[in-house]
């Protein structure tokens, strides 16, 4: 009788105890809750109602305009031509960002000495301030007096190109700019490289494969989900670009470094001051995302190799 009423009271005890942790999950999540619906949702779903209006902060309220926003939108040559640069942007960036990463974590995977101060000193420029990091690339890329063109001049007599100023020329300049800030990336291909099983290596060995073999048919499939992972970072990273242009070209020269949140911040904050246009341009950039997105996702299924799952756990 007394084990019987033990296991009759051992419910109501374990039921009891999981509404207490339940009670102090929700309190203790309770400002995270409260912080992401007035500082993230709130604003996302304002955001989309606001795409609707002419929502000017001075005149108070928003006017209701309908699909006024968009329809302006589509018809300015400035919204394309944001669109083209950033696509451009992208298209150099994402896979010169991931190439550069992935071999500079090959060579910080290597045994050799002061490896950890390679590692700091690599990972640095991924935490330093972008207005600085902005303004350092503008001193040396500056046409005039610019480090790279004044090296240039000095040893080799060499007139460099105007970096910043020749339209054609200032994208690819601030993919190079980009590019030195690979360093979180980096370090997840690090890790994930320590992670790859030796015996894979140990095998390719024994088959004669030479290191480029190892690195081609053993390391690059192993790294295909890290490589996934940060290719949709640096697509979406890529697009909102914003700081180079706003403190080096401000859009130029001849809108060459118009990019689209560029446009979005002018169209917010200078040009009219229309919050709605903007809204309704941060909404398309969102739908360009999601579809990007989903169309890698849908292509990840060709080329990203997952392990397997052991069957015999």
């Amino acid at each position: 009788m007394a084990a019987s009423s033990v296991v009759r009271s051992f419910p109501k005890q374990k039921s009891r105890l999981g509404r207490e942790e339940a009670r102090w999950f929700y309190i203790l999540i309770a400002p995270w809750i409260i912080g992401f619906t007035v500082f993230t949702a709130g604003p996302i779903l304002a955001s989309s109602y606001l795409s609707f209006t002419h929502n000017d902060p001075v005149n108070w309220p928003p006017i209701w305009v309908g699909t006024a926003n968009y329809e302006l939108m589509f018809g300015s040559k400035l919204f394309w031509q944001s669109l083209r640069v950033t696509a451009y942007y992208t298209v150099l960036q994402v896979p010169l960002s991931i190439l550069a990463a992935i071999f500079v974590a090959l060579l910080l995977n290597q045994k050799v000495p002061l490896l950890s101060v390679f590692r700091s000193i690599y990972y640095l420029p991924a935490i330093t301030p972008a207005v600085a990091v902005a303004l350092m690339w503008g001193w040396v890329f500056n046409p005039s007096f610019g480090l790279l063109n004044g090296t240039l001049y000095g040893f080799f007599h060499i007139v460099g190109p105007k970096w910043l100023v020749q339209p054609e020329l200032v994208i690819p300049t601030m993919t190079i700019m980009g590019l030195w800030q690979f360093g979180g990336s980096m370090l997840i291909y690090l890790a994930s490289l320590q992670n790859i099983p030796t015996q894979l290596y140990e095998a390719a060995k024994i088959d004669g494969a030479n290191f480029w073999q190892q690195t081609l048919h053993v390391t690059i499939p192993a790294l295909t989900p890290v490589i996934f992972f940060n290719m949709i970072l640096a697509v979406i990273g890529s697009s909102q670009i914003f700081t180079p242009a706003y403190i080096l070209t401000q859009g130029g020269p001849q809108y060459a470094s118009y990019f689209y949140v560029y446009n979005i911040y002018q169209n917010a904050f200078t040009y009219i001051s229309n919050m709605g246009y903007a809204d309704a341009l941060s909404w398309v950039l969102f739908m360009i995302m999601l579809l990007l997105t989903l169309a890698a996702f849908k292509s990840s299924h060709f080329w990203v190799h997952y392990e397997a799952p052991n069957e015999g756990r």
